[in-house]
C-alpha cells in the first residue's frame, strides 16, 4: 500500500529544498519587515500570516500545512490588493510547489516524520 506521507529526499534534491524554503522565507518575512506603519489592519493581516508560514517554512516544520497557508494568503494579497499582482502570485506558485514536494532531509518535518528502521529477527529455535 502506497503511504500517504511523504518521502524525504536525500543528497541533492533536498539541498535545493532547503535553498528553495530558504528564499521563500527570506522573501515572505522582508517583505512583511517593509510594509508601512500607516497600511491598515486589513493590509497588514495578509502579509504577517504570510510572514508566519515563512517562518514554519523556514525550518521545515509542517511543510505542507505552510505551503497551503502561503499560497492562499499570497492570492489574497494579489487580488485583494491594487499593485502589481506578479510577486505574490510567484510566491503563490511556490508555496504550492512546497506542498508538492515536501520539505526535504534538512527540515524538522524530516528528523519527527523521517524514515525509521525497523529490524526484524528471526526467532531462535
Amino acid at each position: 500500500m502506497h503511504r500517504v506521507s511523504p518521502t524525504f529526499a536525500d543528497r541533492l534534491p533536498s539541498h535545493g529544498l532547503l535553498l528553495l524554503r530558504v528564499i521563500v522565507a527570506i522573501a515572505l518575512i522582508a517583505r512583511c519587515v517593509k510594509l508601512e506603519s500607516a497600511a491598515s489592519l486589513q493590509t497588514i493581516t495578509p502579509h504577517v500570516i504570510a510572514a508566519g508560514a515563512g517562518l514554519l517554512l523556514l525550518f521545515g516544520l509542517w511543510t505542507r500545512v505552510a505551503g497551503a497557508i502561503l499560497a492562499i494568503s499570497e492570492l489574497w494579497i494579489a487580488f485583494s490588493h491594487g499593485h502589481d499582482p506578479w510577486l505574490s502570485v510567484l510566491l503563490a506558485s511556490l508555496g504550492v510547489a512546497l506542498v508538492l514536494l515536501g520539505p526535504g532531509a534538512w527540515s524538522i518535518d524530516a528528523r519527527r516524520f523521517g524514515w525509521k528502521r525497523i529490524e526484524i529477527r528471526r526467532p531462535e529455535n
